[in-house]
């Protein structure tokens, strides 16, 4: 680590063939991630004491004060996991390499799991870790976010709405001049509702230039602490007039869940893909995948276990 900045080759591989360099056996995997969870030092959960001793083959940090004893893993999405570390550290690198995203029946094949139950619920603890609680609002003074939604999944019966089995998905997207900026997802319970107002709110900072169609219900954002620009299209089935950019996120969320998922994603599940979707299209332009590998670990550890009982009521 150079000025807090992990660096290729030392904190995380530059590729697939640096892994077995930088972590040779189950020691070094968990060492590491006990460098991503306790960067300051260990801190016993129980007491908040500093001092320990390693234990049971250092699988094991003993709290010296209350006796606590505590495995890295404990308390992440890799609780209770009976498999080596190193094959969930090629789990993620193959996650985060493969650009176009990873279905379940792919991560079987490559990591030769006899189950697709395993693969699966690998993928959706993943998913899970993919969207840090406190990341940044987008936007700011002077930045543009084009705010709508789109519809994806099921069946339409006319426009889409009420007489429609697609789900209403809030869209949220900034604009970098012509450039598209971060992307923020979120599953409406209804179309049209004023939950996209709420949905601006959390996702969006105030002074921010917000860019909608005509609906009358944005402009309560106004009152919010936002600038309101609203775009009326003549022709109101052409989303491209009003909102290109939100067009072009809609289009290839499709276009990514048709292709890479076969369209075989649940409602329940709906939200962890979209936030699947955002991980990948808020780092599109990176350069280095063991970056990427190295994020994505580090927000594994402050992940919560999912039981698989929970994963798959979602």
């Amino acid at each position: 680590m150079e000025n807090g900045h992990p660096q290729a080759g030392v904190d995380y591989p530059r590729a697939f063939a640096d892994l077995r360099t930088l972590f040779p056996d189950e020691q070094a995997c968990l060492d590491f991630l006990a460098r991503l969870r306790w960067p300051d030092g260990f801190v016993c959960p129980a007491c908040g004491s500093v001092e320990f001793w390693r234990a049971g083959a250092g699988r094991w940090w003993k709290c010296r004060t209350c006796g606590r004893r505590t495995s890295v893993t404990a308390g992440t999405i890799f609780d209770k996991t009976r498999m080596p570390m190193l094959t969930w550290f090629s789990a993620v690198w193959f996650v985060v390499s493969q650009k176009n995203g990873v279905s379940a029946l792919g991560l079987q094949r490559v990591l030769g799991f006899g189950s697709y139950e395993t693969a699966w619920a690998w993928m959706q603890k993943l998913r899970r870790a993919m969207v840090r609680p406190e990341r940044d609002l987008l936007g700011g003074p002077g930045i543009v976010v084009e705010l709508d939604e789109t519809f994806v999944g099921g069946r339409s019966h006319g426009k889409p709405g009420g007489g429609s089995s697609k789900v209403p998905v809030m869209v949220a997207l900034e604009k970098r001049g012509r450039k598209l900026g971060r992307l923020r997802l979120g599953l409406a319970p209804r179309p049209g509702s004023l939950d996209l107002i709420d949905f601006a709110v959390d996702v969006i900072k105030p002074g921010s230039i917000i860019h909608t169609d005509g609906a009358r219900m944005f402009t309560r954002l106004t009152h919010m602490g936002y600038h309101l620009e609203q775009t009326v299209s003549i022709r109101t089935d052409d989303p491209t007039e009003v909102l290109p950019g939100v067009h072009i996120v809609a289009s290839l969320l499709k276009r990514w869940l048709a292709g890479t998922m076969q369209h075989a994603v649940s409602i329940e599940q709906l939200p962890y893909y979209l936030d699947e979707y955002v991980f990948r299209f808020n780092r599109r332009n990176s350069r280095s995948r063991g970056l990427l590998f190295y994020r994505l670990l580090e927000q594994a550890v402050r992940t919560e276990p999912w039981p698989l009982a929970d994963l798959v009521s979602g």
